[in-house]
């Protein structure tokens, strides 16, 4: 029981934080975290992340069966329970509207890579699911085919969602993505945005493996080290 209620006091910060930093507006956003294999904690439907008290979270059971609360889940908890059946390394989910990282998704823009260090080793490539309604069964779908290759996804027109084994980690996702958006809209302003060489790229996806964040999925699949390299370039930028 004191862990469910540790789980539950640390969901309702991480709804605050949200909400202080603008990730989500009104009652945006959902956050839930595995209580155990089969139990999940998650946010209420139709509440305000900044204000939820403990005994407004819910259960559910992995296969979405309702165990208690007096409000209703999120109406988006079918997307949490696909990352947690997909993922066993999973044991929190943030999806939020963080205002930079969802005008890449609004634009259906790729995020750049090779382009700032602690992205590279802590955040990887961030792919972009295509547009489903939100809260079907299509909308938890959209992200199975990014589930053992990153760690946080752009919902195309929508926002985002991170996974980690810790709650903090599954927010510092979110944060660290909506950061490194801003950066890249700013820098693409001033003028160039100038990509980390390869040699010093292939050194930070070493340094990734080296401190448990896994594997890169640019290894995984043979694919180029960079990601919408064409992004942030003028007229005689280098890349």
């Amino acid at each position: 029981m004191y862990a469910e209620r540790k789980t539950r006091i640390d969901i309702c910060e991480i709804g605050r934080r949200m909400y202080a930093r603008g990730f989500v507006a009104g009652n945006d956003g959902n956050i839930s975290c595995r209580l155990s294999e089969e139990v999940v904690v998650c946010t209420p439907t139709l509440i305000c992340k900044g204000f939820m008290t403990p005994e407004d979270l819910c259960t559910v059971s992995i296969d979405d069966r309702r165990l208690s609360g007096r409000r209703k889940r999120t109406s988006e908890i079918l997307l949490h329970l696909e990352i947690y059946r997909g993922n066993p390394n999973a044991k929190a989910v943030v999806h939020a509207h963080p205002t930079h990282a969802t005008a890449f998704a609004i634009a259906h823009e790729a995020i750049p890579s090779g382009v700032l260090p602690e992205i590279e080793v802590c955040l990887g490539v961030v792919p972009r699911a295509g547009y489903e309604t939100q809260g079907t069964s299509d909308f938890a779908s959209s992200i199975r085919p990014f589930l053992d290759k990153a760690n946080t996804v752009l919902l195309s027109n929508h926002g985002s969602v991170s996974w980690a084994p810790t709650l903090e980690q599954a927010y510092w996702h979110t944060e660290m993505l909506d950061a490194y958006c801003h950066s890249l809209m700013m820098a693409k302003i001033i003028g160039n945005v100038e990509r980390i060489p390869p040699p010093y790229l292939e050194a930070l996806l070493d340094l990734k493996e080296k401190t448990g964040h896994g594997e890169d999925a640019r290894r995984q699949g043979g694919g180029g080290l960079y990601v919408n390299p064409e992004f942030g370039r003028t007229q005689g930028g280098a890349t």
